[in-house]
Parts: structure tokens; C-alpha cells; sequence
């Protein structure tokens, strides 16, 4: 207990001498301070105390989400679950996952393991001080430990966005790669592109909207930090975030450093170097929860190679996987430098670590700096980008890669003379227009030659374009171009389909075009027209659509041109008879189709989906009687301007908890229906004024 109170008044003197005063208006305790919409102002007198209260605070907000991840990461899922949980777990410990954590575990610095241990142990005091709150299922899974934060950080980094079960799925049914896991828009604004002459910064990552993938919001004060911004449910530090001198967003990109190769079987093993090779086998076991008695054994085991971990074998063929950066076990840390940065020099000095496998990073400051990095622990390789995203055939140690691109040589963009920088999924080239990177500079096979790569290419153009408005930006300004709807898809092709639609067309075609013509190109909840574009572009094929492809003398305004006119008002016909028989008209509002539901509350959606260009996005999941549901896209929203003090709105789309009892399970959608933010409290005064509750420890 004394070392305790020693170690306390220790921290408080550095506080003092370094000038910092805490918000919560306690020096030397730790402390919790709620807002009004559930997000904590954590103030501890060091890193350790800080690191134990978010823990503390996120088995507030999600302690039955935090303790399943945690099971699954585990490879434990369905020893806790059932059988239903068997596939996750087979594929947790096919990627070798429980095992490689201990072993980053151990690689931490003594620092780092007790950050995470309190992490860890935070979860754990709150959970066996408010049993009431955690499922009877999910206190299996209790202690957690620092070993199980790390799982679960490796596996939605490295075996979530890197790669994923889908992926190996096409991978063995020989079908071309699905997209990474996500999307994303981030802005920065130099000041000569702002109103204020300060710099500004807007984040908006699109994940699905629960599960792996939800955000925490949080500030987390102590000596020398004073960091804002989310962290995923589980991860004990921020993705996205800023502090009084400078923020960061992040973006999924497409480095293509996951390899997938096949192996040519022979006996008992596979060629490889001119050899048979025997086959690595680790095996494993598995416990399955049955309705009552003792848990059913699985044992299989795991097959390992040269050119990674087996996934499948099939036709005298092995398929294999070479995951980048599994060598590489300091994220957490990387990240947590990021945080506590104070000047460009200090945030690219962390950077320059690569430890994160991925990502598009834009940055901006105090000082004017904006700044953007294509990160990617990319291999050094041959070959284009094209041929790494799909099988290639392996048979000795040349064929794989054994090395990574240095910082040095991945493309970067600081203070561009066009004063704004962005991304939206696309490759680097992009990031600012005119562009100022070139592919030709750059490794072939480390991203995308052209815009057409971009996850989403319309996003793109409609991001590029909002941004080439010459007028200058408030916060104001950013957050509500943040919130546009308009769709670029729709901007290009209707001007050709409604003419002709009602000189060709039938009577309910021309009809159509009547109502298409009225619309105004957004998918508001009151727009009408949307449901009917939206129902006849799902129903063309993308790739066929277009008379004229995609060119890089006009890459805003191409692909255009309707490549079969007959075809599209054939289609254009059928889902006006259809929409007759499903809504009754064909003007129906946006809002009466497609909604959105948080926690339970269900509200007219605002939005749309990213690949008809809409830039605020929603992803959809088709329902019964043709309704949609969103299931994804905008999620975490945060508009930055780096004034003194910095001034921030932000926005957790589905709320900052997702305990069935808290308040704060779906409260913020209202205002993500209303085209609002809300203010980001970090001052004393005003958490003070909008205090919920407090905790001291």
C-alpha cells in the first residue's frame, strides 16, 4: 500500500513539473469521468493505471462483445458456444494464432506486457465486480489475460483485414479474391485550404456495424497525453485518433502482401528445391460445448510448409499461405507512439517502424503539416500487383519472398501544393488531384496501377471531386460534405437513360424515367427515385455497363456511356413492374426501403452504397419483400480542426456500448439521421457539464 501512495505522489510531482494538469480534477488518482453519450475521459498518473481503467471501461460498454472476441481469438469459441462456433475456431488455430500470441506476448517490452496485463486486468475487476452485467456463457471465458488481448489484436489485423476466412474460401474453390475486409474515406486539409487557416482532418472508416469491427470511443489522459479518437471493441489502444497537436485516420488498402501458392503433392509430402519434403504437423485439439454432459474432443492436425500453412489438399495439389508481418509483433506499440506524438518529426519517427501490416494513413497538424503514407509491409517481389492478388505456383525457396519494402520506398505525399490530401480505398495515385505520385516511381507489384483498382471506383471520383470545390473548408463545411449522398453512378448514366427512355420505352419505362428525372441524384430518407436506380444498377452487369472504359486522360468522368442501350431499358422496364408489385409506386422514399437499426431503435436510412459513388455510405443487406437493411459503412465519424484548443465533432453511428442494458446502445443513430455530429468534450469545464457519472479507483 505504501509503495503504492509513493508511486502516486511520484507521478504527481512529474505532472506538475511537466505542466500538465488532469482533467478530472484529481492528481494522483485515477478516475472515470462518463459524458452524456457514454464515452469515457479516462485520467490516470501513469500509463499502467490508464491502460487497467479502459480496460475497466470498455467491460463497461461491451463486456459480452470484449469476452466473446477474446473466446474466439483463443481458438476456444465453441468450448464456450457450441458447435456452431467450430469454424472459427478450426480457423484460429489453422493461422497458428493462440501460439504466436505467446510468443508476441514475450516479444513486448517489460512496459508493454504491463500495459496489457492491466488492460486485461481491468476487464477482469470489472466483470467479478458487476457479475450481473456479464452472460453466464461469457464468464466462462473469464480471467482474460495480456496474452488473449494480443490474440485478439493479431487476429483482426493480420487474419480479419489482411486476410480472411473468405479469402481462403476463393482461394481453394480457384474464384478471384474478395475485397479486404471494409472501406473507408479520410480527408486532410492543409491550412491553405481552410477557412480558418488551420489544418483539418475528417475520419470515417465503413465497417460492418458490430461483432470484430465496432469502435470505442474514448479520451485517455496522463502525464504528457491527452489522446482522443476510437479504438476497436478489445484493442487496449486507439486506430484512429488525435491529440492537442496532431491526428490520423486510416483507410484499407490492397498491398497484396498475403500469398497464396500451390504446391505440387509427391508421396507423402510436397516437391520443393528439387526434394520431397515431409509435411510440419502440429496437432490440435478442440472442445465442443454439448446441451449437457462433458464437452466433446476434436483432434486434427495442422499441416505447415515452406511456403506457409496448408489450407487445403486436392487434384496432387497443396495450397499455401504467406501471411506478411507476422515477424513483426509491435503494432500495439507502434500505435501507442503514434498517440503520445507531439511534432510530424516525433509521429513519423513511430511510423517508420512498420510494425502494421496495412493501411493508408492521412495525418495532419498544429502546424500546417498534412501527410499521407501508402503503409503496407509490402514484400520485395517480382511480378505486377495483378498476378500477387491471385494462386501462384511454388516449388523452391525462390519463389517466395523473404524480404520487405523499406519505409523509404513506399509512396508518401507531404504538403501537396493542392492543399488537401484524401483517400477512399483507392491506390496511392490518387490522393490528391492533380496527381503528384506515380506509379512508375514505385514497386509494380505493390499497388494498383490505376484508379479502376480503387475498392469502390465512384466513391472515389465523387471524394476527388467534393474536394475540387475551390472553396475553402470550415469544420462546418467538412462535416456536411462528409454527409453527401449524391451519387455519382447516377450522375453518369441517367442523363443518357431518361431520353431515351421516353423516346423507346413502353408506358411504365417512360414513367420511370419520369420519376428518375425528378430525383435528385441522393439517397436521403425522403428521396424518391433512389430505390428504382439503385434496384436497376444492381441489376446490370458493372463490368458490361459502359461504352466507353475508364481512361486516364479523364479520370473523373470515365467509364461512361451505356454500352447496350436496349438492355439497359429492358431492365429499367422490369424493375418498374416489379417495384408496382412490391411498393405500389415507383416514386417510393429511400427511407421507406432501406433502414437502419441500432441497439432498438430503427430509423429511415441516409445514404447508400459506396459503389454507386455515394460517399457517405451505407452497405446494404437485402431482406424479405425487397427491403434493405444497413449492415455496415459509416461507423466511427470525426471532423478535426487543429486550432488552440483543437476543436472536434464526432459520431459512434450505432452508439458507444453494446451491453442490452446500457443507454448508450444505439443513442447516437438519431443524430446520424439527422445529418449531425456532436461536440467531442475533452476540456475539464466541459466533460463537467455534461458529466453522467463518476468512478474513482
Amino acid at each position: 500500500m505504501l509503495k503504492r501512495v509513493i508511486l502516486g505522489l511520484l507521478a504527481a510531482i512529474t505532472a506538475i513539473a511537466m505542466g500538465w494538469t488532469m482533467p478530472g480534477w484529481s492528481r494522483g488518482q485515477t478516475e472515470i469521468l462518463w459524458d452524456t453519450w457514454g464515452v469515457p475521459h479516462i485520467s490516470a498518473p501513469d500509463q499502467t493505471s490508464l491502460f487497467r481503467a479502459f480496460g475497466w471501461a470498455q467491460a463497461q460498454s461491451h463486456g459480452n462483445l470484449i469476452l466473446r472476441l477474446y473466446a474466439e481469438a483463443r481458438g476456444q469459441a465453441a468450448e464456450y458456444g457450441g458447435i456452431e462456433q467450430l469454424a472459427s475456431d478450426q480457423y484460429v488455430q489453422l493461422m497458428g494464432i493462440p501460439e504466436r500470441a505467446k510468443t508476441w506476448y514475450s516479444a513486448q517490452t517489460p512496459a508493454m506486457q504491463a500495459n496489457l496485463d492491466a488492460f486485461a486486468e481491468g476487464i477482469n475487476n470489472y466483470a467479478r465486480q458487476h457479475p450481473q452485467e456479464i452472460s453466464a456463457d461469457h464468464q466462462l471465458v473469464l480471467p482474460v489475460t495480456g496474452i488473449d488481448v494480443m490474440a485478439h489484436v493479431q487476429r483482426v489485423l493480420y487474419f480479419q483485414f489482411l486476410t480472411n476466412p473468405q479469402q481462403l474460401e476463393s482461394i481453394k474453390n480457384s474464384q478471384p479474391l474478395p475485397p479486404p475486409e471494409g472501406g473507408s474515406n479520410a480527408w486532410a486539409i492543409a491550412p491553405q485550404k481552410s477557412s480558418s487557416g488551420k489544418s483539418l482532418l475528417l475520419a470515417n472508416p465503413h465497417l460492418p456495424w458490430g461483432g470484430l469491427f465496432r469502435w470505442y470511443e474514448a479520451q485517455l489522459t496522463a502525464p504528457g497525453i491527452n489522446l482522443s479518437g476510437a479504438a476497436l471493441v478489445g484493442m487496449p489502444v486507439m486506430a484512429i485518433a488525435f491529440n492537442d497537436d496532431l491526428g490520423w485516420s486510416l483507410t484499407v488498402n490492397q498491398p497484396h502482401n498475403v500469398s497464396f501458392y500451390e504446391l505440387k503433392l509427391q508421396e507423402d509430402g510436397y516437391l520443393w528445391n528439387g526434394q520431397v519434403k515431409p509435411f510440419e504437423r502440429q496437432r490440435q485439439t478442440l472442445k465442443i460445448r454439448q446441451p449437457q454432459g462433458e464437452p466433446q474432443l476434436l483432434e486434427w492436425d495442422v499441416l505447415g510448409s515452406d511456403a506457409g500453412v496448408i489450407l487445403s489438399q486436392q487434384d496432387q495439389r497443396a495450397l499455401a499461405v504467406q501471411v506478411a508481418g507476422l515477424d513483426r509483433p509491435f503494432a500495439l506499440e507502434q500505435f501507442w507512439q503514434m498517440g503520445q506524438a507531439k511534432t510530424f518529426r516525433d509521429f513519423e519517427s513511430a511510423v517508420q517502424r512498420l510494425q502494421v501490416p496495412m493501411f493508408n494513413l492521412l495525418y495532419g497538424d498544429r502546424q500546417g503539416t498534412i501527410f499521407y503514407l501508402y503503409n503496407a509491409l509490402a514484400p520485395k517481389r517480382s511480378g505486377t500487383w495483378q498476378d500477387w492478388g491471385k494462386l501462384r505456383p511454388a516449388s523452391s525457396t525462390k519463389d517466395l519472398w523473404q524480404e520487405y519494402l523499406s519505409y523509404d520506398e513506399l509512396p508518401k505525399l507531404k504538403n501537396p501544393s493542392t492543399g488537401w490530401l484524401q483517400n477512399s480505398n483507392d491506390p496511392p495515385w490518387t490522393s490528391t488531384f492533380p496527381s503528384q505520385l506515380k506509379p512508375q516511381n514505385y514497386s509494380e507489384n505493390l499497388a494498383g496501377p490505376t484508379l479502376t483498382d480503387a475498392l469502390e471506383l465512384f466513391r472515389t471520383q465523387r471524394s476527388l471531386k467534393l474536394l475540387l470545390d475551390k472553396n475553402k473548408l470550415s469544420l462546418n463545411q467538412l462535416i456536411n460534405k462528409s454527409f453527401s449522398t449524391q451519387l455519382e453512378l447516377a450522375d453518369r448514366t441517367l442523363p443518357l437513360l431518361i431520353p431515351a427512355a421516353k423516346l423507346l420505352a413502353n408506358p411504365i419505362g417512360i414513367e420511370a424515367a419520369q420519376v428518375l428525372e425528378q430525383w435528385d441524384h441522393q439517397t436521403n430518407a425522403d428521396s424518391r427515385g433512389a430505390v428504382l436506380f439503385m434496384l436497376w444498377a444492381l441489376t446490370l452487369d458493372p463490368q458490361r455497363m459502359f461504352s466507353r472504359p475508364w481512361n486516364p486522360e479523364d479520370p473523373l468522368n470515365t467509364p461512361a456511356g451505356l454500352a447496350d442501350l436496349n438492355t439497359s431499358l429492358a431492365v429499367l422496364e422490369g424493375v418498374a413492374a416489379q417495384m408496382k408489385l412490391l411498393y405500389g409506386a415507383l416514386d417510393v422514399p429511400w427511407g421507406e426501403v432501406v433502414k437502419m437499426s441500432a441497439g432498438n431503435l430503427t430509423l429511415a436510412a441516409q445514404g447508400g452504397p459506396g459503389y454507386l459513388g455515394s460517399f457517405r455510405v451505407l452497405k446494404l443487406k437485402s431482406l424479405p419483400k425487397q427491403t434493405f437493411q444497413a449492415i455496415a459503412g459509416d461507423s466511427y465519424v470525426s471532423a478535426v480542426e487543429f486550432a488552440d484548443p483543437v476543436r472536434a465533432e464526432s459520431l459512434v453511428v450505432y452508439g458507444n456500448a453494446s451491453q442490452p442494458q446500457s443507454r448508450h446502445n444505439g443513442d447516437q443513430l438519431a443524430l446520424y439521421a439527422q445529418n449531425k455530429l456532436r461536440p467531442v468534450w475533452r476540456s475539464p469545464a466541459e466533460i463537467q457539464a455534461h458529466l453522467e457519472k463518476r468512478e474513482r479507483f
